[in-house]
Formats: structure tokens, C-alpha cells, sequence
């Protein structure tokens, strides 16, 4: 269900600040009706960060709602939203994420990253106030996870992985011989890709 938003409301989010404010107000507005069940609500931002919309994604109990992957996604992808945050409610006023929380968070991140459309908050609200996960730290965690990242994409990370750490022995190399051939540490610098302070840590015995 799409959320009617004023002129006023589709501003540019720059901190959680500025969506709890306005999710607050849909909040209180929507309690009206289902005053002890948990919303789950997706905002679809643009470019430059300003609201392309608020849909409704489920209703749920008092102490659960589900938000499948395909619901959520398929209104950021049909209204061109490149990012989205995620918001629900706790009916209760408790704000710690529950482990479901964080599950469907952790399942979220990584479809958004594989249908590129980066997830950049999780919000949990309530009537008087709300936790972040980037703001405690929690979404950059749950951004490590790899439990529902699928096997080919792990796959590609472990070479990739494998391929830098190959390219940067062989750079080290380079910089070790001409280190041994008495060049200068900012050529050596310049020339492998180091740092300067790098390259001084470098330990050989010159020819």
C-alpha cells in the first residue's frame, strides 16, 4: 500500500532524524487502525537521497511482521529507487532489534546488493522513539554476514580475494628490487602503487 506523502515530505534524508521524524507522523497516523501491529514500511530514495516513496510492505502481529524480499524489492525496482530503508514498528515501545530483526535485515542487505539497490538503514520506531541499525553500528555487521549470500557470489569474492593478495606479493616484490638496486623510496612509491610510508618499511639488503 502506497503511503500518501505531502509536498513537504518528500524531502532529502540526510540522518535517521530526518525519516523518524516523518515516519512518526505515518505512525501515529496509521495507528489509528492497527494500533497494536507491527508495520513494515520500505522508502524508496533517489540519487541525491530524497524520498521517491513509502509503501506499506505488510501488516503484521503484535510482536512479528514478515517482509519477503520480492515485495520489497519489486516496488524500488519498478519506481527506479536506487536505495531504500527499511523501517518497522514495535508495538511495545521496546527498540532492541530481535534476532528475526536482524535475520530479515541480513536477507534484505544482500538482495539489495545482488539487484543493485543498497539497503542504507534498518529503523526500528515507536510512538516517542527510534534505533538505527547504521547509527548503532549494526548494519555494517549484518553487511559482513554471509548467510544468505549465495555460493557463486562467495566464490567470486574468494578469487578476487585471492587475486589481490597475489598482485600485492608480486608489488611488494618490485618494490623490494628496487629498493635493492638503490632507487629512491618516493620513485618506488610512485612506480608500484605503495605508500610512501610503505615502502620505507620495507626491510632488504641492497646489492
Amino acid at each position: 500500500m502506497d503511503v500518501k506523502l505531502t509536498k513537504e515530505e518528500r524531502i532529502k534524508i540526510l540522518n535517521s532524524d530526518d525519516i523518524y521524524e516523518i515516519m512518526q507522523k505515518i505512525l501515529l497516523r496509521e495507528n489509528k487502525i492497527d494500533q497494536n501491529r507491527e508495520h513494515f514500511w520500505v522508502i524508496g530514495l533517489e540519487t541525491n537521497n530524497r524520498i521517491l516513496f513509502i509503501e506499506l510492505i505488510s501488516l503484521g502481529s503484535v510482536k512479528k511482521t514478515i517482509a519477503e524480499p520480492m515485495e520489497v524489492f519489486s516496488f524500488a525496482l519498478q519506481k527506479r529507487a536506487v536505495k531504500i530503508i527499511l523501517c518497522h514498528n514495535h508495538p511495545s515501545g521496546e527498540l532492541k532489534p530481535s534476532d528475526a530483526d536482524k535475520d530479515i535485515s541480513d536477507r534484505l542487505i544482500q538482495v539489495g546488493i545482488i539487484v543493485d539497490t543498497q539497503v542504507l538503514d534498518h529503523i526500528i520506531i515507536s510512538a516517542k522513539s527510534y534505533l538505527s541499525f547504521k547509527d548503532t553500528g549494526l548494519l555494517d555487521e549484518l553487511k559482513k554476514s554471509t548467510k544468505y549470500v549465495p555460493k557463486y557470489v562467495l566464490e567470486q569474492r574468494i578469487k578476487k580475494e585471492a587475486s589481490e593478495i597475489a598482485t600485492r606479493k608480486n608489488t611488494v616484490e618490485i618494490a623490494k628490487e628496487f629498493k635493492r638496486n638503490g632507487a629512491d623510496n618516493k620513485m618506488i612509491a610512485l612506480s608500484t602503487g605503495l605508500s610512501l610510508e610503505e615502502v620505507e618499511k620495507l626491510s632488504v639488503r641492497k646489492k
